[in-house]
């Protein structure tokens, strides 16, 4: 017969188990997310803490599980800053082209300024605001 006869998988009518499975469950997440790093370390720390009276007869006993799990990957963009010489407001955008001041074609074909915005919109808008007199359009 044992001494100590302690099954630390049934200790207060199982929860520890629970709790180690809920750590498990958190960690094999962490494993399957594509957006974390798949050898990365993990850890799952079962803590003890045992506090007798002052008899030494009875022990209070708290079971902590946590785990530590690997970061997400960093994301990486660009973000163009400046000031708007209209207004005199800053401004950021983030850079969609690839290359400051140069446009893309988006998904969908649409042709994109280096921060997005659809190019046909930005021409409208600076057409309405030009003081510049088309003459070819004023002969027809």
């Amino acid at each position: 017969m044992k001494n100590i006869d302690i099954n630390i998988l049934q200790l207060a009518q199982g929860a520890v188990q629970e709790k180690l499975d809920r750590e498990f469950e958190k960690v094999f997440e962490n494993i399957q997310d594509p957006n974390v790093n798949a050898t990365a370390k993990r850890t799952i720390t079962l803590k003890i803490d045992l506090v007798p009276d002052d008899v030494r007869q009875v022990v209070k006993t708290n079971v902590t599980a946590t785990s530590k799990l690997a970061p997400t990957e960093p994301v990486a963009t660009t973000i163009l800053t400046g000031k708007d010489l209209t207004t005199n407001k800053i401004e950021a955008h983030e850079l969609q082209s690839g290359v400051p001041g140069q446009t893309y074609i988006d998904e969908k074909g649409d042709l994109r300024t280096d921060t997005g915005d659809p190019v046909d919109v930005i021409e409208k808008e600076t057409k309405k605001k030009s003081k510049v007199i088309d003459l070819q359009e004023k002969r027809g």
